[in-house]
C-alpha cells in the first residue's frame, strides 16, 4: 500500500488532543501514564525513537509469544512468521498494518490501524489517513494509540500511552468485548513497559 503524508491536524484548541480527533468516541480504553525526569523536549525524542521491538519483560515477551500461536499455526507450512527487527513510529508511516495519523511535535503523536484485531488470525485493513475517521464498514474495528508529552512541573514531563478502539456493529463489539476480558490486562502490561522504555532513554538524556 502506497503511504500518504500524515494529516497535520490544526489545532482547534489548547486542551484538543489528537487521540479525541481520531477517536471522537471510543468503545474500549486504557491510558497509562508515566513520569519522567526530564524535561518535555527529551522526553519528546524518546518517544519519537522508540523501537517498539525493544519493549521487553517477562509478561510482554510472554504476551507477544501466545498472541503470535494461531498464525504461526496456519502459516506453519511457510516457514517462520517474519517479525520485524526495527519498528519505531517512522517506519509504520513506512508501510505496515498501523499508519500514523498525526503528529503535533513535541507534543503528541497518534497512529492506529483497522482490522478484525480480535481475532485467532488478524486480518488488517488498509486503510489511509484521511480516511480512517470515516471508515465504518460492519465487520471490522478501529484502533487509535497516542503517545503525548506535558510538562509536569519545571523539570519532569507525564507521559501518557492511549489505547482506544471503536467499532460499528453490535456483532464486532461483541466479540471484541469478549477478547477484551482477556487480554486487556496484557495491553497494559505492554503499555507499561513501552513507557519505561520511553522514561530509561529519556532519563539518560534522550536518544543517541
Amino acid at each position: 500500500m502506497t503511504q500518504t503524508r500524515p494529516e497535520q491536524p490544526t489545532s482547534t484548541g489548547p486542551h484538543e488532543l489528537l487521540v479525541d480527533r481520531f477517536a471522537p468516541r471510543s468503545d474500549f480504553t486504557l491510558a497509562h501514564h508515566r513520569l519522567v525526569d526530564a524535561d518535555p523536549d527529551t522526553a519528546y525524542r524518546a518517544v519519537r525513537e522508540l523501537d517498539l521491538t525493544e519493549v521487553h519483560g517477562t509478561l510482554v515477551d510472554t504476551s507477544m509469544w501466545l498472541r503470535s500461536i494461531p498464525e504461526r499455526v496456519k502459516y506453519r507450512k511457510r516457514g517462520p512468521v517474519r517479525t520485524p527487527t526495527r519498528l519505531t513510529l517512522d517506519d509504520l508511516a513506512a508501510g505496515s498494518e498501523r499508519v500514523v495519523l498525526g503528529e503535533r511535535p513535541g507534543e503528541e503523536i497518534a497512529f492506529g490501524a483497522v482490522g478484525r484485531f480480535w481475532q485467532p488470525v488478524v486480518e488488517w485493513r488498509p486503510v489511509e489517513p484521511r480516511d480512517f475517521v470515516d471508515f465504518s464498514e460492519p465487520g471490522f474495528g478501529k484502533i487509535v494509540c497516542s503517545l503525548s508529552v506535558l510538562p509536569y512541573g519545571t523539570r519532569r514531563s507525564l507521559v501518557t500511552y492511549d489505547v482506544r478502539t471503536i467499532f460499528d456493529d453490535p456483532p464486532s463489539w461483541v466479540g471484541f468485548r469478549r477478547y477484551w476480558r482477556v487480554v486487556k490486562p496484557f495491553v497494559g502490561v505492554i503499555q507499561r513497559a513501552a513507557l519505561r522504555t520511553i522514561a530509561d532513554t529519556a532519563e539518560r538524556g534522550g536518544p543517541r
